[in-house]
């Protein structure tokens, strides 16, 4: 299938079996380049499923995914991050005894050039490629608003800090397409809001963004564009107002959160 010109993740027909359970059937979607795509539904809509199988950790049975101009449909997730597609877990899953430096250079490595025998005998360009892997994970530590020593175990750092420095690990691998999974689960406003407002810097700078979550109000609030999953299926694809007002999420999910 040719992707439509503005479209940067094309979904057509995904099926997902689980023994004798459909978990997703004939779902199709297109998330465009530079906007922030929201993914809703109720608990075991299959939100998590589809997620997973467009980065890679679950295969799809029926369907076709294009990714930036080019179909993959069984893909591993490290081939994955090579073409641009980066992720975060609803579960954070930080190097907790590394620091918080440390994280983002493991990010930052999918990008480097030195081979294995450089990085064995650390020869002048390991040495250099290094100093700047480092350079710019402390950039981007800075970028998600991570201010405290750099040396600061990730273990140690609050919550809320956590979550951004699973972003800026994403960050490192230089996405296209950053994908994340409940990202201000257990924040507070405060914490979600300060979120919310790095997401639209990130959007500004180019990179697109797929975001799961439970919180309604930041994803009508913040998305471009939304699709709502209900047992396995779609039942809406639309601005944020359109689904707002849609009769079947209504019933489905949104309940009194339309009102």
């Amino acid at each position: 299938m040719t992707p439509r010109s503005d479209t940067l993740l094309e979904l057509t027909g995904i099926g997902k079996h689980f023994g004798g359970l459909a978990a997703l059937s004939d779902v199709s979607l297109h998330i465009r380049h530079g906007e922030i795509y929201g993914l809703i539904g109720p608990n075991g809509a299959g939100k998590t499923t589809l997620f997973n199988i467009i980065t890679g950790l679950y295969q799809l049975d029926e369907g076709a995914i294009t990714f930036d101009g080019t179909a993959y449909s069984h893909c591993k997730p490290h081939l994955l991050a090579h073409a641009g597609i980066a992720r975060t877990f609803q579960n954070i899953r930080l190097f907790a005894n590394m620091t918080a430096l440390e994280n983002v250079m493991v990010g930052r490595h999918l990008r480097t050039r030195t081979g294995i025998w450089g990085a064995l005998l650390r020869n002048a360009a390991a040495r250099a490629e290094e100093r700047a892997i480092a350079r710019r994970a402390r950039e981007l530590l800075h970028y998600v608003g991570i201010e405290r020593p750099h040396q600061t175990l990730a273990k140690h750092l609050p919550y809320g800090e956590q979550r951004r420095l699973e972003i800026a690990r994403a960050l490192a691998t230089e996405p296209k397409l950053l994908a994340l999974d409940e990202p201000v689960a257990g924040m507070n406003a405060t914490e979600t809001e300060s979120l919310k407002a790095l997401l639209q810097t990130i959007r500004a700078s180019g990179i697109t963004v797929l975001l799961i979550e439970h919180d309604v109000k930041l994803i009508l609030g913040l998305c471009d564009r939304v699709a709502v999953l209900d047992y396995g299926k779609k039942i809406a694809e639309g601005l944020p107002e359109e689904v707002r007002q849609n009769p079947a999420v209504i019933a489905a999910y949104l309940g009194g959160a339309a009102e």
